[in-house]
């Protein structure tokens, strides 16, 4: 009778062993759904920096057009004021000797508009590993998978000295004053921003460039490690080039040339 009564006692009233369970049980039931709240958080924080990303880089794309338009209105206007001037300078003998000096330091400016065959190099980063995380978003680019300013620097210097007349980079021109350098993640030509991938163009004798440019040592270093590290780097010879002349550089100060 006793027996019974204590197995009723039991089947009636939870004890402490079932208690235990229901707790654990509830305890993960919560923690799961506060992951779930969590990652839905994280999520929608992801999506909003995505939206601030994605309205800056329309920002940044309409401002590199507005820029791009005056820089085409100011090379228009170069190009006046160039024709006006040699119609002008080409009535006398002082005049055209005068244009010929001026034509010829022009072009060691880098101030003219130039087009003939040459050399095309191309560098761009490696591609990155998607991760399908939407919290997550990509993977963590290498900083050793992107092109530096040191290795656009070394390309440029060996075009020059394989005998290049002229260079640009996306565009850009370089003059005697010109830097390339790195600004937060972005690579400045000239102090204007140029973007992945890089396109180095330069003018001069296709058969000498390939051939100097591509036994430099420094060159053969940088291929390899551009290979080992994903990295692109292709090169190809052009028939014609039109580089765009250079920012007009500020004048800081000038005195008249010595008589010789």
């Amino acid at each position: 009778m006793q027996a019974a009564e204590a197995k009723a006692a039991r089947g009636g009233t939870p004890g402490p062993r079932w208690r235990g369970r229901a707790l654990v049980a509830a305890t993960m039931a919560f923690a799961g759904l506060l992951a779930a709240v969590t990652y839905d958080q994280a999520a929608a924080t992801a999506a909003g920096r995505e939206e601030v990303r994605a309205a800056l880089v329309d920002d940044i794309q309409k401002e590199s057009a507005l820029s791009d338009d005056l820089a085409a209105q100011l090379e228009g206007l170069r190009a006046e004021v160039a024709s006006s001037r040699a119609e002008l300078l080409a009535a006398s003998a002082v005049g055209q000797e005068a244009l010929d000096r001026l034509t010829v330091a022009e072009q060691s400016a880098a101030a003219v508009r130039v087009t003939g065959p040459g050399m095309l190099v191309t560098l761009a980063n490696a591609d990155p590993k998607a991760d399908d995380d939407p919290v997550g978003g990509d993977a963590e680019v290498d900083p050793r998978g992107r092109v530096q300013d040191g290795d656009l620097q070394l390309v440029v210097n060996a075009l020059w000295a394989a005998g290049a007349e002229a260079i640009s980079i996306n565009g850009q021109r370089l003059g005697p004053t010109t830097a390339i350098r790195f600004a937060g993640e972005a690579v400045l030509v000239d102090f204007r921003p140029v973007s992945n991938p890089y396109e180095v163009s330069a003018i001069g004798d296709p058969e000498t460039l390939s051939r100097e440019f591509l036994t430099s040592t420094e060159v053969i270093a940088l291929a390899e490690l551009s290979a080992s590290l994903g990295l692109r780097f292709d090169f190809s010879r052009e028939e014609e080039l039109t580089l765009p002349a250079a920012n007009i550089p500020e004048l800081r100060n000038a005195r008249p040339e010595a008589d010789q």
